[in-house]
């Protein structure tokens, strides 16, 4: 059964620095991408960043690049979201997502919410002093 779950939420100040984790099962990981995306309370979902796991390549929302990384442990069956110099804004439910490789229809999609079959619970990541 296909199952992502999200950890390393928490509380955070402002310019720290937090890790994600998201353990997959009931798929084979390199066959997919996994994206992360984020969403407060009456704003739409936003695209965070995605790995193809078939290819390694990876993508990132402009508002992220250089400060969020994400990597892919196939062997483990977990991706993983570095998240340095955090801001307040960045306050968020962060949830993992899959869709596979065959399925993506560009790489404008692979920060698309709608693109992505299953998704997990998330986890909350609270930037404040």
């Amino acid at each position: 059964q296909v199952q992502l779950v999200e950890s390393g939420g928490g509380l955070v100040q402002p310019g720290g620095s937090l890790r994600l984790s998201c353990a997959v099962s009931g798929f084979r990981l390199d066959y997919y991408a996994i994206g992360w995306f984020r969403q407060v309370p009456g704003k739409e979902r936003e695209g965070v960043s995605c790995i193809n796991n078939s290819d390694g390549s990876t993508y990132y929302a402009d508002s992220v690049k250089g400060r969020f990384t994400i990597s892919g442990d196939n062997a483990e069956n977990v991706v993983y979201l570095q998240m340095n110099s955090l801001k307040p804004e960045e306050t968020a439910i962060y949830y993992c997502a899959a869709v596979a490789v065959s399925g993506i229809t560009s790489r404008q999609a692979m920060l698309v919410p709608d693109e992505f079959d299953y998704w997990g619970q998330g986890t909350q990541v609270t930037v404040s002093a």
